[in-house]
């Protein structure tokens, strides 16, 4: 790998909870098993980028606890630089709580706890240690606090980084870090009710379109198993996922943009790098867990019917 991959973000012990069909309000569903795993958002796309070969650091932020300490553990077990990786006193490591149906679709509550209490200056202060003009792919996400994921964008933009935007969870920031994102020309990974919620009340396709003019940068939008949509410079291509058969969609989105990191970080042209990313997330959800199914290059070069470059 000639390049590295920086991710700022969240990292959660994933409680998962495997149930007939998803609840409705009021509605009880016995749960069949309870597992645990390492998750969040941020954390996910570090491991997807380090499973493909990539040199990954993290910067995010646990609490003061044994759930911090195997958090931090299990990064570092995956080749994970987590010297970067703020302890918080007084706060709890954060947690998701995750039901998965029958057919693989979850629903998600999140406690971010430290997560939610990343500093901006922290984050200024770590990526002006580690990143390296002309060689950093940035990979940044919503689920920290407002300014923090500021200070990235902000980073980014003066330091002339690569810079992939997951915006998830769809939730409404103030338009001056929108601004500023956009300003940075971010390429953007949101699924379709993220495109929306970003670019407003239109199709998918539109909303492709329409954060791409924004960003005036490529906008991939994930479709799920019907695979991805890339708008550039006023123009749609539809790209299609390998079919699988589906375990658990948890964290697809993730490995998704995190394999799109790590081809750009070696120098893949996009589409190429698109395609690889597809194959990936669709390995993912073959396997139970947020990081469970997220997979090596040989697995990749496999499901693609090519060699295992390094």
């Amino acid at each position: 790998m000639s390049g590295q991959v920086i991710v700022v973000g969240s990292i959660n012990a994933d409680l998962v909870v495997r149930v007939s069909h998803l609840p409705v309000p009021g509605e009880t569903v016995p749960g069949a098993r309870i597992e645990r795993h390492g998750g969040g958002k941020g954390a996910n796309q570090a491991v997807a980028s380090a499973r493909l070969g990539a040199r990954v650091r993290f910067v995010g932020a646990v609490g003061e606890d044994d759930v911090g300490n195997e958090l931090a553990a299990q990064l570092a077990a995956e080749g994970i630089d987590v010297s970067r990786l703020l302890r918080v006193p007084g706060l709890p490591s954060g947690v998701a709580v995750i039901m998965v149906e029958e057919s693989g679709e979850n629903a998600i509550v999140v406690a971010l706890g430290a997560n939610d209490a990343l500093p901006a200056d922290f984050v200024s202060d770590a990526l002006g240690a580690i990143a390296e003009p002309g060689d950093t792919v940035l990979v940044g996400g919503f689920e920290i606090p407002d300014a923090a994921i500021a200070a990235t964008i902000r980073h980014a933009r003066s330091a002339g980084l690569r810079l992939l935007v997951s915006p998830a969870p769809a939730r409404a920031l103030p338009s001056g870090i929108l601004d500023e994102m956009f300003a940075a020309r971010a390429i953007l990974t949101p699924n379709e009710g993220e495109a929306r919620a970003l670019a407003g009340n239109m199709s998918v396709e539109e909303a492709a379109l329409e954060l791409a003019r924004r960003s005036e940068a490529p906008a991939l939008v994930t479709l799920g198993q019907r695979g991805a949509l890339l708008a550039l410079n006023g123009s749609l291509e539809s790209f299609a996922a390998p079919r699988v058969d589906v375990v658990d969609t948890t964290g697809a989105g993730d490995v998704f943009t995190g394999a799109l990191a790590a081809e750009l970080a070696r120098g893949a042209e996009l589409r190429a790098a698109v395609r690889y990313a597809l194959a990936a997330a669709s390995l993912s959800v073959t396997v139970a867990g947020a990081r469970g199914g997220s997979p090596t290059r040989e697995r990749v070069a496999r499901l693609m019917g090519q060699p295992a470059r390094g």
